[in-house]
């Protein structure tokens, strides 16, 4: 049996990786890092033209139809360039909860601009620090019009709309799309570990919305969209892990300490041999993820939770060691290795803390046991 990606998909990889190579280098990273801009808009608009935001997305709304897979494959190589764009916010959150709980009309409506990537969406879930809970969830729904607080909110200075949680005046949870620049909508940036990554804090005062479907998602809706994007953001933490090993590892073989190459030396194979060894472990299990995401498996949930719990242990332990093994030099500014080490500990607490997904795989866990 063959647990691999497909030949059309190895081919996808090695475009997506040539393409990243030459528009997103680490200078074009820093320059959002260090400036005024949100994100790289000459990116976005190179990744709408090549057909990556609407990967997923059936070719009757403009997508490309890859499917899941090759959502994947693209997930990685951005993880991989670290790049400074709201790929995750759109196209793993809020294409996903159109495609999957919006009604035709309004998925004909809203998903093409999507994809051409003339509309940008995010996903607005959490009211403060915390892990995702319904009790956490208090905004609310009153006549048609939104009020409540959402932060942080990733993305959500460069969005054009979000997908919010919320209540309805019964108490039930649902999705519901909210334009941003309209009346009743306050955004304010936030400060973040990585500021190659928009953050906001956004407040609605009545703002007008819509909601998806029939407005009565619940809370499993919200935790599929969660495993979902949890599955797809396994493959970007896969990515960075493995350029953090390439960077450790080059540098190893170019520094020379004693008249020898300092990765010939035993402490440093072995750090660089741990991260070898959680980035497969944790690609193992992305694969896995991406097989009951492509299959729409009932093992999604379980498959999800392990691809990110050893996915962010994985990326964390990369960006780490390459620090280390850069040595003093890499703790400063102008190496790069900062700019993964911000991005592995955003990408740890972004659908949710490490100990969130833990526990979950262990409540799947237990209750498959019991079954």
């Amino acid at each position: 049996m063959n647990f691999d990606f497909s030949d059309e998909n190895k081919l996808l990889r090695e475009q997506a990786r040539r393409f990243l190579a030459d528009r997103c280098p680490t200078t074009a990273v820093r320059r959002i890092l260090e400036g005024a801009d949100t994100h790289d808009r000459e990116l976005w608009r190179g990744m709408a033209e090549m057909g990556w935001l609407g990967a997923a997305v059936p070719e009757a709304y403009g997508g490309a139809g890859l499917g899941a897979e090759g959502l994947c494959v693209l997930a990685e190589e951005i993880g991989r360039a670290i790049a400074p764009v709201p790929f995750a916010s759109s196209v793993y959150l809020a294409t996903e909860a159109l495609l999957r709980f919006a009604s035709e009309a309004q998925r004909q409506a809203w998903l093409p601009p999507m994809v051409a990537g003339t509309s940008i969406g995010c996903f607005a879930l959490a009211e403060g620090p915390g892990n995702p809970r319904p009790a956490a969830v208090r905004a609310e729904v009153r006549g048609g019009r939104l009020h409540g607080e959402k932060w942080p909110v990733i993305d959500g200075n460069i969005a054009d709309f979000a997908i919010v949680v919320a209540r309805d005046a019964s108490g039930a949870i649902g999705l519901y799309r909210v334009a941003l620049g309209t009346s009743g909508v306050e955004r304010a940036p936030l400060k973040g570990i990585d500021p190659s990554r928009d953050q906001a804090r956004v407040r609605f005062d009545g703002a007008p919305v819509e909601p998806l479907g029939d407005g009565d998602a619940g809370w499993s809706a919200i935790e599929s969209l969660l495993d979902r994007a949890a599955a797809l953001l396994a493959f970007e933490q896969v990515g960075g892990a493995d350029a953090c090993l390439a960077m450790a590892t080059t540098y190893a073989k170019e520094r020379h300490a004693f008249g020898r190459p300092i990765g010939s030396f035993q402490a440093i194979k072995h750090k660089l041999a741990d991260v070898y060894i959680a980035g497969e472990l944790a690609r193992s299990n992305a694969y896995f993820g991406a097989w009951a995401l492509a299959h729409d498996a009932p093992e999604l949930p379980l498959a999800a939770a392990t691809a990110r719990v050893a996915a962010t242990e994985a990326f964390h332990v990369a960006a780490k060691e390459n620090i280390q093994t850069h040595g003093g030099m890499g703790f400063t500014w102008e190496m790069d290795c900062h700019l993964f080490y911000r991005r592995a500990r955003l990408l740890a607490v972004q659908l949710g803390s490490s100990p969130y997904w833990k526990n979950r795989l262990v409540t799947l866990w237990s209750g498959q046991a019991a079954a």
